[in-house]
């Protein structure tokens, strides 16, 4: 069933790439635009909440679908319909119409497009992939969605700076169009099922609770999503305000907070090139802790260096890049194996909204909190939480036992034994 199955990859990392990269380049364009328009704090992060409350709310019963349905058929409806949401307010702004009740709705229906979108396209990799080529696979990715945050801001500055964000937003239309004309070459299977698919809303909780259980049964995983919704709570704000952070503190631009945003992306190219040309051979737990830390660090300091030092600024942000990539690479992985394939669209479902929906009413406040005591305290508050988040997590037993299936370090071994 999982042969050809690079064949396959290519097609789709191809499509994938194509629309990240036109995705990326509108989606900066739109911060630009809002911040250059606005420059408030609360106008990106409700900007940021319409963009992610509505998948975060319906993202677990989106998965107990995704985990019935067809993945590829869900992965390329779901892409035409954020195309279509796209079209939608780029004809509204050719019309005159740029208000921000009209921003605020379509990117809560790209949110919608995206819940379905995301979980199916990492529950069907297992499907297609060898398990022990998932975290190289993860690495690809990263290295995909790292080149796509080089040139994507870049493009989406020039793009801003020559066109009409009308204009801008088309870009997306025709990167999404080409990701699901790639997967139509492509084959994905689905999961055998125990039973006939029902639609009542009684089975559809039923599933969402087997999803659930799949987390809670096991402590290691438990343990992962916490710490991890607790990081999330604390990068989200700080990814949402980074431009504010270049404008307001370091006194940048539009192209400073371009380099910024190229920067990010070269340093998640490099941790994703790293994970995908040299498969760790020891824990993946222990990686997740270290990038929490490091993670942490580079973002407090980002808060407390002087406006003068935006060089540095600019190198932190790389090193920042580097413990994200690792860290989505290995945590993806670690889901991947632990969990059962016939849940696992439920599942990351289940984490995508756990980790979003308290991260979103967190930027109620935290947009007011950077309008009010300045953005670069908030990087300062945020990255210290999330340095002890990771200094915290590598004394949790049942977290230091997850992913040690491929494991063959003295340090994993001592701690299967001992626990």
């Amino acid at each position: 069933m999982k042969e050809h199955w690079k064949k396959k990859f290519l097609f789709i990392w191809v499509g994938q790439f194509l629309s990240l990269i036109s995705s990326s380049a509108v989606n900066f364009a739109i911060i630009i635009w809002l911040s250059m328009e606005h420059a408030s704090a609360e106008v990106l992060a409700y900007g940021a909440i319409a963009a992610m409350l509505p998948g975060a709310i319906i993202g677990p019963f989106a998965g107990v679908f995704i985990d019935r349905w067809d993945r590829k058929k869900t992965m390329m409806l779901a892409d035409s319909f954020v195309a279509i949401c796209t079209l939608v307010m780029s004809i509204s702004f050719f019309l005159g119409y740029e208000g921000l009740l009209l921003i605020y709705v379509m990117l809560m229906l790209r949110s919608i497009g995206s819940a379905f979108h995301m979980p199916a396209m990492q529950a069907a990799i297992p499907m297609i992939a060898p398990e022990n080529a998932l975290l190289r696979i993860a690495g690809v990715n990263q290295t995909i969605q790292s080149v796509s945050s080089i040139a994507g801001p870049a493009l989406g500055a020039l793009a801003i700076s020559l066109m009409s964000i009308g204009n801008v937003l088309l870009l997306d239309i025709v990167g999404a169009s080409i990701a699901v004309a790639s997967l139509l070459f492509v084959h994905i299977p689905n999961p055998q099922l125990a039973e006939k698919a029902k639609t009542s809303m009684k089975q559809v909780w039923t599933d969402l609770r087997g999803g659930l259980l799949e987390i809670m049964n096991k402590k290691g995983l438990m343990w992962l999503f916490l710490f991890s919704t607790v990081v999330t709570f604390c990068i989200m704000p700080i990814a949402v305000l980074f431009p504010l952070l270049t404008l307001n503190h370091f006194h940048g631009g539009k192209w400073e907070m371009s380099i910024i945003e190229m920067m990010w992306g070269v340093g998640m190219l490099i941790g994703g090139g790293l994970i995908s040309i040299f498969k760790p051979t020891f824990s993946k737990i222990l990686l997740i802790n270290t990038t929490y830390i490091v993670l942490g660090i580079t973002l407090a300091l980002s808060g407390y260096l002087p406006a003068n030092l935006f060089y540095l600024f600019v190198s932190l942000t790389v090193l920042g890049g580097v413990a994200a990539a690792v860290y989505n690479a290995c945590f993806m992985t670690v889901l991947q194996e632990e969990v059962r394939p016939e849940l696992m669209g439920r599942v990351f479902s289940l984490y995508f909204s756990i980790a979003i929906i308290p991260t979103v009413l967190g930027l109620l406040g935290t947009g007011w909190a950077a309008d009010v005591f300045g953005v670069n305290y908030l990087f300062m508050v945020l990255g210290g939480v999330i340095v002890l988040i990771g200094a915290c997590s590598f004394f949790n037993r049942s977290l230091r036992k997850l992913g040690n299936k491929n494991a063959a370090t003295p340090f994993a071994d001592s701690t299967t034994k001992t626990d």
